[in-house]
């Protein structure tokens, strides 16, 4: 039996817990769900087995903390598996001025949306070198592609998720490597919650974790290297090269105000 796994990020609700359902759907690759709350993977974990028939694995884990990257590799590795499929879903964003919220929370977010991300992204490149093959899907957001006021630690680092992204996916293509940044617009996922977004004019237009799952799991089947997920999304980037820089970003602190 293959020792390959897919391991997920954030996997314990919203859109890592739809890419676990799918890909346990569609594929036989085991799964390695990662989340903070062990309760709540452990019941998914559950689910999946007795739907599907492969191995699901769980391993509790805050990202956020320095040096949890490398623990969670070695956690997959003693488990007798190896990382052929990298998602990093996990992330989270503040909807609040800049100045007025704690340091700690910032650093908080540059450490699990960036810091972590690119370190699982290293550990996990030589193998698939080797194996000429594997994929990494990186959720970013369409916040990457313009600032955002009241967003601006969180559009910062989602930015740097898709610049990275779209490099190594230039770098490891001939290596057999797909690698994809998506984008997703505003999701109905506890995101939101945890945000502090609820009443933006973003939550008034989400689409379904459901449907950003599956938009992301075709594309990076595909080797897309991005992908903006929605119909109503999608034409963003584009707007976003035509019009004045400082009317973008006027227009995305507008939408963001609570």
């Amino acid at each position: 039996m293959s020792n390959l796994a897919t391991v997920i990020t954030g996997a314990s609700s919203g859109i890592g817990e739809q890419l676990a359902k799918q890909l346990a759907a569609q594929e036989q690759q085991a799964l390695v769900l990662v989340a903070r709350r062990a309760d709540k993977l452990q019941a998914l974990a559950e689910q999946l087995k007795q739907a599907h028939p492969i191995r699901v694995e769980v391993i509790s884990l805050d990202l956020e903390q320095v040096g949890a990257a490398q623990q969670l590799v070695k956690s997959v590795q003693d488990l007798g598996l190896e990382i052929d499929t990298l998602i990093n879903n996990a992330g989270f964003g503040v909807n609040d001025l800049f100045t007025d919220m704690p340091l700690e929370r910032i650093q908080g977010m540059m450490q699990l949306n960036m810091v972590a991300l690119t370190e699982l992204c290293h550990a996990v490149l030589p193998a698939m070198r080797q194996r000429k093959q594997g994929r990494i899907m990186n959720i970013a957001s369409v916040a990457a592609f313009q600032s955002c006021p009241r967003f601006a630690a969180y559009a910062a680092t989602k930015a740097y998720v898709l610049s990275l992204s779209e490099a190594l996916a230039n770098e490891e293509k001939a290596n057999g490597i797909k690698i994809t940044a998506v984008c997703p617009g505003a999701t109905a996922t506890a995101f939101h919650d945890v945000a502090g977004n609820n009443g933006s004019f973003f939550t008034k237009m989400m689409d379904s974790a459901e449907d950003v799952a599956a938009s992301a799991i075709k594309s990076l089947n595909a080797g897309k290297p991005v992908i903006v997920t929605g119909a109503m999304n999608k034409p963003l980037p584009f707007f976003n090269r035509l019009l004045p820089r400082q009317c973008v970003v006027w227009i995305a602190g507008k939408l963001a105000a609570t």
